[in-house]
C-alpha cells in the first residue's frame, strides 16, 4: 500500500507547478498499487511524501513502512511502482537511487499518521 500526502502543501500546484499530482495518483493506481490519500503527513520539509508499507511477507521479514520524500518526478514515481511490484520493503531492494529519498520522521509524526 502507498500512503500519499496530498491535502497540504505536498499536493498543491502552487508549491510544485511542474508536478501533475492528479496524474501521479492515477499512475500509482494504474501501476497496481493500493493507494490511500491523506490530508497531511506532517513532513512538509520533504514535500510530496509517499509512504510505502510492506506487504505481509515484508512485515514477516521485519520491514517497517518506508517514508520517501520529494516524489516529484516521473522517474521517482516509476521507481516507487517498480519497488512495490517487486515486493516492497522487506522483500526487495529499492531500485536505482530511490533510497536517497528515504527519511525517518519523528515517532510522533509516525504515530499520528498511523504508520
Amino acid at each position: 500500500m502507498l500512503t500519499v500526502c496530498r491535502g497540504c502543501c505536498c499536493g498543491r500546484a502552487e508549491k510544485h507547478p511542474g508536478t501533475d499530482h492528479r496524474a501521479q495518483l492515477e499512475a500509482f493506481r494504474a501501476g497496481g498499487a493500493k493507494v490511500r490519500v491523506v490530508d497531511c503527513l506532517d513532513a512538509c520539509e520533504r514535500s510530496n511524501v509517499v509512504v510505502v508499507s510492506p506487504s505481509p511477507a515484508g512485515r514477516a521479514a521485519g520491514a517497517r513502512p518506508q517514508w520517501v520524500g520529494g516524489v516529484l518526478e516521473q522517474e521517482i514515481t516509476d521507481d516507487v511502482l517498480r519497488w512495490v511490484a517487486d515486493g516492497g520493503p522487506g522483500v526487495a531492494d529499492p531500485p536505482d537511487f530511490l533510497d536517497l529519498s528515504f527519511f525517518q520522521p519523528s515517532r510522533r509524526v509516525r504515530g499520528e499518521a498511523g504508520l
